[in-house]
């Protein structure tokens, strides 16, 4: 019996994965460093200091990490403020769920990231807890997001149903021994092998109901 939902937000809620590499990519341009074609797959689910050390000593970003995150989040936080990429579905799949389950959300993003999102799409108030990877020990694909998100919850891991879109955030979900509906992100789908650790892979936010979770997770 599922007693509370966890979403991811980027790739999922926002269609931000890319304004993070373009923010990234020019800060390494700008900076001297070397950007190069796996750059974005090897940051992706990473948290902020995994992240900035990787741009630091892999893509040759001379600044210190903690210079680096602070410049990266402000430069995001600026794109946010101009326009948040809201997918299509996202606010009402929330409201929806949110009528049934306490919900929480798992985040690779920062903390200071999450709260402007979630406050300029006016869902804040539908989260009982938030947790960014920056706060725990491992970034996805580790399972130390979840697994925080359901200790906050004060919900076994096993009784949360786990709402995400990308490759390492499947296997971080089904790492915390979430149930995992799974909502392929166009830009960057997971693998396959990802997928198939999914309960349920759907096409959309607009399918993501109270029946088919249930349905999915028991």
């Amino acid at each position: 019996m599922i007693e509370a939902v966890v979403f991811d937000l980027d790739g999922l809620l926002l269609d931000s994965e890319h304004i993070w590499d373009e923010v990234r990519e020019q800060l390494v341009g700008e900076r001297g460093g070397r950007w190069h074609d796996r750059a974005q797959q090897d940051m992706m689910g990473m948290s902020a200091p995994e992240w900035s050390s990787y741009m630091h000593d892999r893509l040759g970003v001379p600044e210190p990490p903690e210079a680096i995150n602070d410049e990266v989040v402000r430069r995001l936080e600026d794109r946010y403020r101009e326009h948040l990429p809201l997918l299509p579905g996202a606010v009402e799949a929330v409201e929806r769920l949110a009528g049934r389950w306490p919900l929480g959300l798992a985040s690779s993003s920062n903390r200071p990231v999450i709260e402007l999102a979630l406050d300029l799409a006016e869902l804040a108030d539908h989260f009982q807890v938030t947790v960014s990877s920056e706060e725990v020990a491992g970034g996805k694909p580790a399972p130390d997001v979840y697994l925080e998100a359901a200790k906050r919850l004060r919900v076994d891991p096993g009784a949360c149903a786990a709402v995400e879109d990308s490759h390492n955030g499947i296997l971080s979900a089904r790492s915390a021994g979430m149930c995992v509906v799974a909502v392929p992100n166009e830009r960057f789908p997971p693998r396959p092998e990802a997928l198939r650790q999914a309960d349920r892979v759907i096409d959309s936010l607009d399918e993501l109901t109270v029946g088919l979770v249930s349905d999915a997770c028991g």
